[in-house]
């Protein structure tokens, strides 16, 4: 038990050191070779902490060599900036004047619904909200916001990349057949929906692929 606990001891200070010398970004939004090289660390960290037959000095060599690999990558983001977009990524618009930008929604494996989860946790509830709308490098949500919110009630999201939401459909008072005639004066079938919302008050976020989003009023059932 005593030997257990001296080597835990002994991992704990080189880890806590190593990451340190690492960097803030390793406590804060990390890159996604500084989130492997995490993952790493606290995989190899765990070995000569559960397994007494294993030498300490290797699992601490095996700490301090990734740690070197992760300076050298480093180095080289910071040195070539092509290197960068390869291992890094780049920021991608999922949100421009036109509207939401679905092929980078598909390109980062997101739907609409995550993009409206992302913002609501930075404080937007509706699309509308801002005039652009990019995942960062590290997966983090920033926006350019509106000066003021278009509206204060909380939208339902019922046509997400083609695909409608049944229940929110209902909760809003339309009917399949209520649904198909609103597509129709748009022009539009449901494949080619990218996204709508609706708001208690009966305001309509609607967007086409490769068309500017409209804005648009309808009858909806209830207030939520």
């Amino acid at each position: 038990m005593a030997l257990i606990l001296i080597r835990t001891t002994i991992i704990f200070i080189t880890l806590l050191l190593i990451m340190r010398l690492m960097g803030k970004s390793q406590i804060g939004e990390m890159q996604p070779f500084e989130f492997v090289i995490t993952l790493l660390i606290a995989e190899l960290a765990c070995i000569p902490m559960a397994d007494s037959s294993i030498p300490l000095l290797y699992g601490i060599v095996a700490i301090v060599a990734i740690f070197i690999l992760h300076q050298i990558v480093w180095l080289i983001d910071l040195w070539f900036k092509p290197v960068k977009d390869v291992i890094c990524g780049k920021p991608s618009v999922v949100i421009n004047k036109d509207g939401i930008d679905a092929f980078q929604l598909k390109k980062n494996n997101l739907n609409v619904s995550d993009l409206i989860e992302s913002m609501r946790a930075a404080g937007y509830f509706n699309i509308d909200d801002v005039y652009y709308g990019l995942y960062e490098a590290n997966g983090s949500f920033s926006a350019l916001a509106k000066e003021e919110t278009v509206s204060n009630s909380l939208p339902y999201t019922l046509v997400d990349l083609g695909k409608p939401d049944k229940k929110n459909l209902e909760r809003c008072g339309f009917t399949r057949e209520s649904f198909k005639r609103f597509l129709s004066e748009q022009n539009a079938h449901l494949r080619e929906v990218v996204v709508m919302t609706v708001n208690s008050e009966g305001r309509v976020y609607f967007q086409k692929h490769g068309e500017k989003y409209k804005i648009l009023q309808v009858e909806v059932k209830g207030q939520w």
